[in-house]
């Protein structure tokens, strides 16, 4: 007498399998030379094996079976000539026995709160993840949105950087394809923060830039604002052409200085030094004590001014083509004005 084998069989939801009907608690049995895939009773030992062969659908049935009668097996399934449909295997059941992980609604995954299958990864809505929180397919890394990203927080596909909106990003917080460089939006930049394709410096607004901060295309130079150019072009300053790149006034003391001057600046003002309109408007700051008051731009600028040396002042108004007019319709500094109250 052959040893009784425990399996597992998948039926269509009507308890048919293969044009037969079965019923829970009864034994089937029929003389028949065993063939996998072509004569006997078949089921599988392992309950995910019977997925290779039927939909996983909770509409369908799932029976714990045993093999009474002689066995043939091949691969992952199995035949018998005689079978006893044990028990029904409730779909919340069948979840737990197909999964190793906790709480899983597909199948054979390792992680846990998986939708999905082949999940060794946690909370994947999607198949084969090692990764975890993923929307999507063979994602390694965590978060991502998309299909086999080896990075993190990806929307999209294949990027092994993190953080890309879009595809085969080898770099971070890009958004487009085949960049690896980074911050870039657009395509194939090996360069960072370009908005354009196929530039290799960077802080470009164009393509094909092989400089830097470059606005236009095929640019071998830097602050170039046009296109094929091998030498940075003089800036126009005050309204009037100079002698200086654009480089030269990045690099100026100027520059360093005038990079200093607030904006939007915020003054504390205590309560007792606050007016009755100020007191009515922030109620709240009898609390707190006081309240942060932003300056107006040309107000914080002005006190800016009168706070530097006058070898600072006079290194800004040695600014090539220095206009006081230009200066102040800009900056809200009257310079003549100040001149007078100092």
């Amino acid at each position: 007498m052959n040893k009784p084998v425990k399996g597992y069989k998948v039926f269509n939801p009507d308890w048919t399998c293969r044009g037969f009907k079965y019923t829970v608690g009864e034994t089937f049995e029929e003389e028949v030379e065993l063939s996998v895939c072509h004569r006997g009773f078949h089921f599988c030992e392992k309950a995910t094996d019977c997925f290779n062969y039927y939909h996983f659908d909770p509409a369908n049935k799932v029976a714990e079976v045993l093999a009474l009668g002689d066995i043939v097996t091949e691969g992952d399934k199995s035949c018998t000539n005689k079978i006893q449909i044990v028990r029904e295997i409730s779909w919340a059941e069948l979840l737990e026995i197909v999964n190793t992980g906790k709480s899983c609604s597909g199948y054979r995954n390792s992680g846990n709160l998986n939708s999905g299958n082949f999940n060794s990864g946690n909370r994947n809505s999607g198949h084969y993840n090692s990764g975890n929180y993923n929307t999507g397919n063979w994602n390694i890394g965590d978060r991502n949105s998309g299909n086999q990203n080896s990075g993190h927080c990806n929307s999209g596909h294949y990027n092994s950087g993190n953080y890309n909106t879009g595809n085969w990003n080898s770099g971070n917080r890009n958004n487009g394809y085949f960049n690896s460089g980074n911050r870039n939006s657009g395509h194939y930049n090996s360069g960072d923060y370009n908005t354009g394709d196929y530039n290799s410096g960077d802080y470009n607004s164009g393509n094909y830039n092989s400089g830097d901060y470059n606005s236009g295309d095929w640019n071998k130079c830097n602050f170039s604002s046009g296109c094929f150019n091998t030498i940075e072009h003089q800036i126009y300053l005050f309204n009037k052409p100079s002698e200086w790149t654009y480089r030269d006034w990045m690099d100026s003391e100027a520059y360093t200085i005038l990079s200093y001057m607030p904006n939007n600046a915020l003054q504390y003002i205590a309560w007792e030094n606050m007016t009755d309109e100020e007191k009515n408007t922030y109620p709240e700051a009898r609390t707190t004590c006081g309240y942060l008051k932003k300056l107006d731009n040309s107000e914080c600028r002005i006190k800016w001014w009168r706070n530097l040396s006058n070898e600072q002042k006079a290194v800004i108004t040695a600014i090539p083509n220095f206009d006081k007019e230009i200066f102040k319709e800009i900056t809200g500094i009257d310079i003549d004005e100040e001149d007078t109250n100092e």
